[in-house]
């Protein structure tokens, strides 16, 4: 079985939200996620500054067996990228949760944290 941090947010698409007391989350994916796709070799990571509506398609992950999209979970601006993933992008494998994030959003709505599923939720939707 995966871990599966319970202080963290899950989307159906398998990104994690983990948010902060000033209104920045951090963003990555799940260690389920990273599993199925196997060795990761490359991000494209989003691009800093911009603004993204939950839902919207804003990265890729690379791995040896498949290519999969990233979406930004809730809405805001992209304002930090994580740069260690263009040298070192297997640190999706590593560390999913920690030195693995993707990227840091300003949220616009923290509303939509509501609308993600909790860690106990989402282990019983894709992990079990």
């Amino acid at each position: 079985m995966s871990d599966t941090p319970e202080d963290l947010y899950y989307a159906s698409s398998h990104e994690w939200v983990k948010p902060g007391d000033d209104g920045i989350a951090t963003v990555g994916i799940s260690d389920y996620a990273q599993t199925e796709l196997g060795d990761v070799v490359f991000v494209e990571l989003p691009e800093s500054n911009s603004q993204v509506s939950a839902r919207d398609e804003v990265s890729v992950v690379e791995s040896v067996k498949t290519a999969s999209d990233i979406y930004a979970p809730v809405s805001g601006e992209i304002i930090a990228v994580n740069e260690l993933l263009n040298d070192s992008p297997e640190t999706i494998n590593s560390s999913p949760y920690e030195n693995g994030w993707i990227f840091k959003i300003h949220l616009s709505n923290e509303e939509e944290l509501k609308e993600l599923l909790s860690a106990e939720e989402y282990r019983e939707n894709y992990e079990d």
